[in-house]
């Protein structure tokens, strides 16, 4: 009997790991829709934040410095296999694609090529199928339609997403793609989604509610 206790023990899912995981789109104009979504968020949050924007390459370590002004909440730039933690702000490198599984970040470089780069839409996709309906995605200001499909798969898994609303963004074709593509389950300015996406999960059964600031 003790020998069963304790392979059942063993076998029960690590509970404890489970968290929610926000992914961020963003790209032009989206430095100050990221600081104004991010001095918004309650530091005891409980919840990850993956940023995925087109950076620029000689740029590389200013994104990370410049967020970290608006959290205490630690602003990490992604380093290839790096297990996330929840109440933390991480950010891609430029150049290269993200993906998530089983809650750890993997990186690959992205394959040069005449067409355009989709970072965005590689880690929604990724995010949807490996958190399926607890995928939460946000797209904040940029330009083009970056992050579109990936909302798709999202969406498809039955996760939720939250855009940037057009008349407060810098650029406004990436939130007006995901509005138009009948995405958007929550349009408002960048300050309000943070408190928007807190108060969604406190009303999830499926996931547990964020902890209290």
């Amino acid at each position: 009997m003790i020998g069963k206790k304790q392979e059942s023990k063993k076998t029960q899912p690590q509970q404890d790991n489970h968290f929610p995981i926000v992914g961020i789109g963003t790209s032009a104009g989206g430095l100050e829709a990221l600081g104004l979504f991010l001095k918004n968020v309650p530091p005891s949050c409980g919840l990850a934040f993956v940023i995925v924007s087109h950076l620029d390459p000689t740029h590389k370590d200013m994104m990370v410095e410049l967020l970290q002004r608006h959290t205490t909440m630690p602003v990490i730039q992604i380093a290839d296999r790096m297990r996330i933690k929840p109440e933390h702000v991480y950010v891609i490198p430029p150049n290269r694609n993200l993906s998530l599984l089983h809650g750890v970040l993997h990186l690959e470089e992205q394959i040069k090529s005449s067409g355009l780069r989709l970072p965005i839409d590689h880690f929604f996709r990724s995010l949807a199928d490996d958190q399926q309906e607890h995928g939460i995605g946000v797209i904040l200001s940029g330009m083009g339609s970056d992050g579109t499909l990936g909302l798709r798969a999202l969406k498809e898994k039955a996760g939720i997403v939250f855009v940037q609303a057009p008349t407060s963004a810098q650029f406004a074709g990436m939130p007006h793609s995901a509005i138009n593509a009948g995405l958007a389950d929550v349009v408002a300015p960048a300050e309000e989604l943070a408190g928007r996406i807190i108060t969604y999960l406190k009303y999830v059964p499926h996931l547990p509610p964020p902890r209290n600031p």
